[in-house]
């Protein structure tokens, strides 16, 4: 099992409604993709009106990322809205290797 994990910024004031625009944009895509176990999305605040977001999805191998990302998986996807609420681009996602845990997506 794979994580993929993204971070960037944003308002915080925006919270709400960007978690309501990824999750349908790239929350879509990440379930419609065959080798997707799931998806979340996690808020913190910074300070001064400014929020870190992170969307952490698991995947069955790398392989399958390639059907959601691009051959090019190690690069961000984008959406055209996403201007509008990011303060950023990251360029790039991590990538995990899970070993071990428990919950629902824990490995078998």
């Amino acid at each position: 099992m794979i994580l993929r994990r993204w971070t960037g910024r944003i308002r915080t004031a925006d919270e709400a409604e960007y978690r309501d625009y990824i999750a349908g944009t790239g929350g879509v895509e990440y379930r419609a993709t065959p080798g997707n176990l799931g998806w979340q999305m996690v808020f913190r605040e910074l300070g001064e009106g400014v929020s870190e977001v992170t969307t952490l999805s698991w995947w069955t191998d790398l392989t399958v990322i390639k059907g959601f990302a691009g051959d090019d998986y190690e690069k961000a996807v984008y959406y055209p809205e996403d201007d509008r609420f990011l303060l950023d681009r990251p360029p790039g996602v991590d990538h995990f290797r899970v070993a071990d845990g428990s919950g629902p997506l824990a490995p078998a």
